[in-house]
């Protein structure tokens, strides 16, 4: 749990301070008006990271070199965040307690989870969100799997590179790197495949709650390789196909190119589902990581929900309002009245009026 946050030139925030409540916390205000700055701002500072863009430098105000974000929690913890424009990026670091970090590593984050409208995409998107969703969620369960992540693109880099230079490219390179790749993607896949069925574990008792019906839910770690061999079957993919990797410039199988397969009732949801199933399989997945983040750290983890209840009907809106009252939770609206009414414990409005 946090209390207050302080931000200076953090987005739209010149010099702004918010207090909050251990419960739910209503951020209100129009379009545009920084709802989602404040988000990502608890978020970057818990985590290390911001969920909305890969450049740093656009955090900061574009009026300013640097920024600064300062928050205390409830035991007395203060946590400092610094960004520093360098160019067309920016550096980043970190204090607890005024102990420096370069980066907060998984015992130094606080747990969190996001809930926002493209969360949909997961489902609906492209194989490389649902990898994306896995890989991010890791890391906040699997101390180290951040690293991991990091080797295998880099290896991925690498062997794609020496690709690029055709047929003149030394076949001992590429079978260093054919073994690295093989290896690292071997651990990534098993901690992908154990993450999924945790997942299944609760997925479909969830989903037939949230629906009030009874279709079966699946969810499915599709690598076409069998998961106890992963790393060597991999190896002999990598080795069959040089040739045709040479010829497209880049590496055609591994985990980057995995997904994770979801079907209702034997159907995969991206061939057959209605805009409804859609939504309940969104707060399915939802729930499922608090839940796995809350076990993997010990601590609840702070929710942080980007106009999520605009996108939901009124059964939904009640489920997830039941699932959130034992959570500090951050939700952003342009119109308190939708939130409020779903909540008997007091709530506490946040008003915000910055603009972008």
């Amino acid at each position: 749990m946090i209390t207050d946050i302080h931000l200076e030139k953090f987005r739209s925030y010149n010099n702004e301070s918010f207090e909050f409540s251990p419960g739910i916390n209503i951020v209100v205000g129009p379009n545009a008006s920084g709802k989602t700055n404040l988000l990502e701002a608890i978020l970057f500072i818990s985590i290390g990271d911001s969920y909305r863009t890969h450049s740093l430098a656009e955090i900061i105000n574009n009026k300013a070199d640097t920024a600064r974000l300062e928050t205390h929690g409830d035991k007395n913890d203060i946590r400092v965040a610094y960004l520093e424009r360098q160019g067309d990026s920016a550096s980043k670091q970190f204090k607890i307690n005024d102990q420096p970090f370069r980066r907060l590593s998984f015992a130094k984050r606080l747990p969190i989870v996001l809930f926002e409208p493209n969360n949909v995409l997961i489902i609906t998107g492209s194989p490389e969100l649902r990898r994306n969703f896995l890989d991010d969620l890791l890391e906040q369960l699997k101390p180290g799997y951040g690293t991991l992540r990091r080797q295998y693109k880099r290896a991925l880099t690498q062997r794609n590179n020496l690709l690029r230079q055709g047929e003149q490219v030394a076949s001992q390179q590429l079978f260093v790197w054919n073994i690295r790749l093989s290896e690292l993607g071997e651990q990534i896949a098993l901690f992908r495949h154990e993450l999924v069925e945790a997942m299944n574990k609760s997925a479909e008792t969830l989903y037939r709650k949230l629906s009030g019906g009874k279709l079966s839910l699946q969810l499915k770690y599709n690598c076409n390789l069998t998961i106890e061999q992963y790393g060597s079957q991999l190896l002999h993919q990598l080795e069959a196909s040089v040739n045709r990797d040479i010829e497209r410039g880049f590496t055609s199988h591994g985990p980057h190119r995995d997904d994770l397969q979801i079907l209702l009732n034997g159907f995969d949801v991206q061939t057959k589902a209605s805009r409804g199933e859609i939504r309940t399989l969104m707060l399915v997945f939802d729930i499922i990581q608090t839940q796995l983040i809350e076990a993997a750290h010990n601590k609840k983890p702070i929710l942080l929900l980007d106009d999520v209840f605009s996108e939901l009907d009124g059964a939904r809106r009640q489920a997830l309002t039941k699932f959130l009252k034992p959570y500090q939770t951050f939700i952003t609206t342009t119109d308190a009245d939708i939130v409020i009414q779903h909540f008997s414990q007091t709530c506490k409005i946040i008003p915000v009026n910055t603009s972008n």
